[in-house]
């Protein structure tokens, strides 16, 4: 295979890995909390006989940390963080860090996310209210109170801007650090009442996906060309033998 086919397929596996991340942010672009994932490429050089060819490497998915837009709902269990600041929430063994702040209140009174998953308190432990006490009030450092007592404090984490983010299912991450309790409460403060929707922007995913299409179609011409070009002068050489 010449080598210019080499390249163009690399071409086209780097695209089909971007073109599949652009796919998964249109797909949560109503994810409450979602953040949206973008491709880094690099340069992979290899010698081709004396000559040096340049590939194209499948890319390295990183997450966004931009902010999504935040909306009032009015549900006195919707939570969303203004600042730089997580929820976190336990997950089976596994503690994973959101900002999705739709809550809800079990039948025993512990808060949970949507998912029935518990959320954490500062100290890393679950959230029990009373399920009859009436209705919370939750203060912009995460206090919790009812019938006007304090009962328990909603943790908000600080994940370092160098820590790597893994995807943990819908709007959820996972550090490859350590994230901490939230030291300085002037970086980020709780809105009750509110929803923070996905980072996604429609418009840029779409333009994306066009661009990547017509990439995509611009590689495979090139390997089509080069095929026509090498049965060509195949078939001349044959008929001169």
């Amino acid at each position: 295979m010449p080598t210019s086919n080499y390249v163009s397929l690399s071409s086209q596996i780097a695209l089909d890995n971007r073109m599949q991340s652009v796919a998964r942010n249109v797909a949560n672009i109503n994810t409450a909390g979602y953040r949206g994932e973008a491709v880094s490429f690099s340069e992979i050089l290899a010698n081709a006989g004396s000559d040096s060819v340049s590939f194209v490497s499948m890319g390295q998915t990183h997450i966004s940390r931009e902010k999504g837009a935040i909306s009032q709902s009015g549900n006195p269990l919707d939570l969303a963080i203004e600042g730089d600041a997580w929820f976190s929430f336990q997950r089976g063994g596994e503690v994973a860090y959101t900002r999705d702040g739709r809550m809800q209140m079990d039948s025993t009174g512990r808060l949970t996310t949507v998912n029935g998953e518990p959320i954490l308190s500062a100290s890393g432990s679950t959230i029990q209210v009373d399920p009859q006490g009436g209705s919370l009030v939750i203060q912009a450092d995460g206090e919790i109170a009812q019938n006007g007592h304090t009962v328990d404090r909603i943790g908000l984490f600080e994940i370092s801007p160098d820590d790597k983010l893994k995807r943990y299912g819908g709007s959820a991450v996972v550090p490859e650090g350590v994230a901490f309790p939230l030291q300085d409460p002037s970086k980020a403060r709780v809105l009750q009442g509110f929803v923070e929707g996905s980072n996604v922007n429609p418009m840029t995913e779409m333009t994306r996906l066009i661009m990547i299409s017509r990439a995509f179609e611009s590689a495979q011409k090139v390997m089509e060309t080069s095929e026509d070009a090498q049965r060509g002068a195949i078939r001349d050489l044959g008929e001169t033998s």
